[in-house]
């Protein structure tokens, strides 16, 4: 087997494939759209399939076990990423603050040029799905000596090669925009955020899927409706607070990167205190109004509402304070325990990307292969 595996790696020494795997020449012949809509509709199994992983895997088992162990030093844990795996990094990092832990997420390129306190760490967690960004590549290179643990997405990449201590995100090949490895790599830090303080997460896994799941199939119902909506908006902000903040990041990340549609995310406090001034009528706020301060995602769209935005409120659970109008729309998600609101909420811009690009076209192609990694 592992003769065979490593004939195939010399065969294909140069060409980088997306996950270190092939794909199909049918899926190479299919375009953006068909691809992001096939990889959004497939997260609920990817989810499940690591669920099942980390419960039933006894080498992922003993990796969570070691990592524990590995955090119980003094320090703060960090965890650190680029691009979607730092959005999946916030939700960790929130979980493990709330649960009463010392936890940050980092940039990992401003990590990489701008820090010396890496010894200070009782563990450091890099989060890459690729396994192959040039940030990442650097930062296993340079931390050697360092308490260190890896997420990645590919195990046939350079920073898997390069850690000892490392936990699969399970997500499969990607090749459109991050949807699966985001949904995956912020599951997997929750996963490692509860066996660190102690908690159990397993009977939450089956009804965190099927609430997961009957959200994404409403709001691939929807989806033409939030479209709709937000037609004719000079800009889309995503306002989230804790696990929901990194959704929002991600949120618009997808958003701008898919359709060019101008996107930016925002912290609950950090719009009210600044961006909120310049709300009209030609903004649209999706507020992620989800979770310990969902009434402060509420109020805010009050605010924004008066000075004549649009405003999309997620919400959890039935209101009727928040009825449908020209310039509200109400978008129900099904409540889950926190912090699993960082991938459920996630699931509105990304509905909203499909349908962005169904009407007016995808301004990415399709990615098979790693191309140049730079910093």
């Amino acid at each position: 087997m592992l003769r065979k595996r490593d004939m195939e790696e010399k065969k294909d020494s140069g060409t980088r494939w997306i996950a270190g795997v092939e794909p199909p020449a049918e899926l190479r012949g299919r375009d953006m759209i068909s691809v992001y809509e096939t990889e959004y509709r497939e997260q609920p199994e990817r989810l499940a399939q690591l669920f099942r992983g980390y419960q039933n895997d006894s080498a992922i088992r003993k990796e969570l076990d070691t990592l524990r162990e590995m955090s119980r030093s003094s320090g703060p844990i960090l965890l650190i990423g680029m691009g979607a795996s730092y959005c999946s990094c916030i939700t960790g990092a929130s979980y493990l603050q709330s649960g009463g832990r010392s936890a940050f997420a980092l940039d990992a390129s401003e990590w990489l040029h701008y820090s010396a306190t890496w010894d200070q760490a009782a563990l450091s967690l890099l989060v890459t799905a690729s396994g192959e960004s040039a940030e990442l590549v650097r930062l296993c290179e340079k931390a050697a000596q360092q308490p260190l643990a890896l997420l990645c997405n590919n195990d046939r990449s350079t920073c898997w090669s390069l850690i000892r201590n490392k936990l699969p995100i399970l997500a499969g090949p990607e090749y459109g925009n991050a949807t699966k490895t985001y949904t995956n790599a912020t599951a997997a830090c929750i996963v490692l955020a509860s066996h660190i303080l102690g908690r159990s997460w397993h009977e939450e896994a089956a009804p965190i899927v099927e609430s997961y799941s009957r959200s994404l199939d409403a709001l691939f119902q929807q989806r033409r409706t939030i479209e709709e909506f937000c037609r004719g908006a000079a800009n889309i902000e995503i306002i989230g607070r804790g696990p929901a903040y990194g959704a929002a990041i991600m949120g618009a990340l997808c958003i701008r990167e898919m359709t060019g549609q101008r996107a930016a995310p925002h912290s609950g406090g950090g719009f009210r205190h600044g961006p909120l001034l310049d709300v009209n009528e030609s903004h649209v706020a999706i507020i992620l109004a989800l979770g310990r301060t969902a009434t402060l995602g509420v109020t805010l769209a009050k605010d924004c509402l008066s000075r004549g935005g649009r405003v999309i409120l997620v919400e959890s659970v039935e209101s009727d304070e928040s009825p449908h109008s020209e310039r509200l729309l109400p978008i129900r998600i099904d409540p889950v325990p926190g912090p699993w609101e960082g991938i459920t909420s996630v699931l509105v811009p990304q509905a909203l990307t499909l349908a962005i690009a169904e009407r007016f076209g995808a301004k990415l192609a399709p990615r098979f292969q790693y191309g140049e990694m730079k910093e």
